[in-house]
């Protein structure tokens, strides 16, 4: 049997990661991990992709997903794409899209169908309720697991505290539109993380 993943590479920063050795790979990876979403799968993809399969790094699971997050579509489709082309190109992120629609998608129109029916039950009502309670667990959970990966991040972990603090308080509290909220404080960050890289750049020249 063909084994799923190519030989160990190393990254700059020492971290070794592991490339799918097909697409198939990518579609059944994509699958499996969508199968066990329950409640979000941003928090199971970087357990599979980064922990489980070591097909990324947790630095470049934050910059797929920070791109995600800003791109039209649901992030976690832009997750799969994205992954799915740095490793074979469109044939890649097809096979990703592909495993993390195609059965799920089954799935959810069965549920659908038979949410429609009992939605006006109490029982079915609290259950969902608590599904809820538990999405906004996952999450948090995958947030602070990924908030170690801040050390090496060019602005500083205090800056990338106060920047996410701000876009907390700007969408949860104040309620401003998502798309102005990204514009300004995402523009303020890329401008102030390309002014370190650059003073870095000259000090070591």
């Amino acid at each position: 049997m063909r084994s799923e993943t190519l030989p160990a590479s190393e990254n700059e920063g020492g971290e070794q990661t592991i490339a799918p050795a097909s697409p198939a790979a990518l579609f059944l990876a994509f699958t499996l991990l969508a199968l066990q979403g329950f409640g979000g799968v941003i928090a199971v993809a970087q357990r599979v992709l980064v922990e489980q399969r070591r097909w990324l790094t947790r630095d470049q699971f934050i910059e797929i997903l920070a791109l995600a997050q800003v791109l039209p579509g649901p992030n976690v489709c832009n997750v799969a794409l994205m992954t799915g082309d740095r490793f074979f190109g469109w044939r890649g992120a097809f096979a990703a899209l592909g495993g993390m629609m195609a059965l799920p998608l089954m799935i959810v129109l069965g549920v659908a169908a038979a949410y429609s029916q009992y939605a006006a039950d109490a029982v079915v009502a609290g259950a969902f309720r608590g599904m809820g309670a538990v999405a906004a667990g996952l999450i948090l959970g995958t947030a602070l697991k990924l908030a170690s990966a801040l050390g090496s991040n060019p602005m500083g972990v205090r800056v990338c505290w106060i920047g996410g603090t701000g876009v907390f308080i700007s969408v949860a509290l104040l309620r401003l539109p998502l798309v102005w909220v990204l514009l300004v404080l995402g523009s303020l960050g890329c401008a102030f993380a390309w002014s370190r890289l650059r003073a870095a750049g000259v000090a070591e020249d």
